[in-house]
C-alpha cells in the first residue's frame, strides 16, 4: 500500500476516507454502487429522511457532486437542515444571529468557519441553505476541545453521567483498536504507538458531538456533510446514534477510485456504508512526505 493511500483511508486532520450505494429491495436496502451522477446520489439521499454524506475533503469534484445532488433534493421540496463539519459547534449562536442580522450574507457566514478548510467547495451549500431558509447546523467539536480530550481524557468534556450513558467505560475492544488503526494509517504510520489512544479518543469524541449535533433535526431531516470516516456506520457518528435514530439514517460514502483496492476490500468497505459512489482521485502532492517534513525534528545548528 502507497503512503498516499494510507493517508487517504482517514478523515481529518490529514486526508480522507470512502464512498457508498443503495438500492431498496422489500423494504430492506441492498449495498450497491451509485452511478457518480447527482440523478444517482439525490434518490440515494431520499431514500431515509436523514442522509450522511462522505466526502474526501479536497476533491472538488466530489463536492460538486454533493452540491448538485442536494440542490435536486431541494428543487423536489426537500427542506433538511445542512449539518456542517467545517463549523464548530460553538459558532452556533453567531450563525443564527449573522443570519438573523445579515440575511443572505454567505462570505460572513464563512469568515465563522474554521480557517482549516477550502470554503470555496462549501460555499454552494450555504448558499442554497440561504437561498432556501434552511437551518445551518455547527456540528463538529472545535479543536481546542478535542485537544483537552486528547490530554485530559473524557472528563475533559464530558461529566460522569455523559460517560456512563455514551458507555465510554465500556467501548468494545474492537471499536477502539479500529479508530488507532485509522488514526495510524491517517498519518501514514509516523506517529508513535503511545500516542494512538489519545488521538482516537478525540475521533471518537468529534463523531459524538456531530451526532449529538443532528439529533434537533432527526425529525425534520438533516444532511450531514462530514468526511467519509465519520460518516462510517460501524465506528463514526451512526455508531453513537440509538436503534431508532439510525433506522432514519442513510450513510454514503463518496470514494477516489483506487485500482489498488482488491475485490476483498472493496467489499469490505461496502459493510461498513449503506451506499458508495467512486470519482477520480484528485491531483495532490504526496500528503505523506509533507507530513514527514512537519514531523521531521528540527536540524541542530
Amino acid at each position: 500500500m502507497t503512503s498516499t493511500r494510507r493517508l487517504r483511508l482517514f478523515c481529518r486532520p490529514v486526508a480522507v476516507l470512502l464512498a457508498l450505494c443503495l438500492a431498496p429491495i422489500d423494504g430492506a436496502l441492498a449495498k450497491t454502487e451509485l452511478e457518480a451522477t447527482p440523478e444517482a446520489l439525490a434518490g440515494a439521499m431520499s431514500v431515509r429522511r436523514n442522509a450522511l454524506l462522505g466526502e474526501v475533503h479536497d476533491n472538488a469534484v466530489q463536492h460538486a457532486l454533493r452540491a448538485a445532488a442536494l440542490r435536486r433534493l431541494v428543487e423536489a421540496g426537500a427542506r433538511p437542515a445542512i449539518a456542517f463539519e467545517q463549523f464548530d459547534r460553538d459558532r452556533q449562536v453567531d450563525i443564527d444571529r449573522l443570519r438573523s442580522e445579515q440575511p443572505g450574507d454567505v462570505e460572513a457566514l464563512i469568515a465563522l468557519g474554521a480557517p482549516n478548510w477550502e470554503w470555496k467547495n462549501y460555499r454552494p451549500f450555504l448558499q442554497l441553505a440561504v437561498d432556501n431558509g434552511l437551518p445551518i447546523v455547527a456540528a463538529n467539536l472545535s479543536r481546542a476541545d478535542a485537544v483537552k480530550i486528547t490530554t485530559q481524557g473524557w472528563s475533559a468534556l464530558f461529566d460522569a453521567a455523559t460517560q456512563a450513558d455514551l458507555g465510554l467505560d465500556r467501548l468494545p475492544a474492537a471499536f477502539v483498536a479500529a479508530h488507532e488503526d485509522a488514526v495510524a494509517r491517517g498519518h501514514c504510520d509516523l506517529l508513535p504507538p503511545d500516542s494512538l489512544p489519545a488521538m482516537a479518543r478525540a475521533q471518537m469524541a468529534r463523531d459524538i458531538v456531530l451526532a449529538r449535533s443532528l439529533r434537533p433535526y432527526l425529525a425534520r431531516g438533516v444532511v450531514l456533510l462530514t468526511g467519509n470516516g465519520h460518516v462510517r456506520k460501524d465506528i463514526g457518528v451512526p455508531f453513537w446514534l440509538n436503534a431508532d435514530e439510525r433506522r432514519d439514517v442513510f450513510a454514503i460514502a463518496i470514494l477516489e477510485f483506487d485500482p489498488t483496492i482488491s475485490e476483498t476490500t472493496g467489499e469490505a468497505l461496502t459493510q461498513q456504508y449503506d451506499a458508495i459512489v467512486k470519482t477520480a482521485a484528485a491531483e495532490r502532492p504526496d500528503p505523506c512526505e509533507a507530513l514527514r517534513k512537519r514531523m521531521r525534528p528540527a536540524a541542530k545548528p
